[in-house]
């Protein structure tokens, strides 16, 4: 399947980089199952809003983008983790428009209201 990446995309700030950046169904190999690319945007996304839960607002900041474009990064990471895991496909983890933030504070960068085209 065909995912419609932005044309234009500011920096976002993201806490870390995974070890492992390939996942795939068990017993099959990798190269007979279709690949659904993740950026490391998506998966900070996620990881932000459903593995430690912040809001929409609190996500947005420690990325140092608008909600808007935090709701449409996180948008898009879930319906590729969900077309992945419904069809058998390898999810491949890979890099993006990113600045490390290894402390976990707020980043600088536009909040809502300010032009942010991402």
């Amino acid at each position: 399947m065909k995912w419609k990446d932005a044309s234009f995309r500011s920096p976002r700030w993201i806490e870390n980089i995974p070890q492992t950046t390939l996942y795939k169904p068990a017993g099959i190999p990798a190269w007979s199952m279709e690949l659904v690319e993740l950026s490391l945007v998506e998966l900070e996304a996620v990881r932000l809003a459903d593995l430690e839960g912040l809001t929409q607002e609190e996500a947005a900041g420690r990325m140092g983008i608008s909600r808007r474009s935090f709701w449409k990064d996180l948008t898009m990471a879930r319906k590729k983790i969900a077309y992945a895991l419904s069809n058998g496909c390898a999810i491949q983890i890979i890099g993006g428009n990113i600045r490390l933030n290894r402390d976990g504070e707020d980043s600088p960068g536009p909040r809502e209201g300010s032009e942010d085209r991402g």
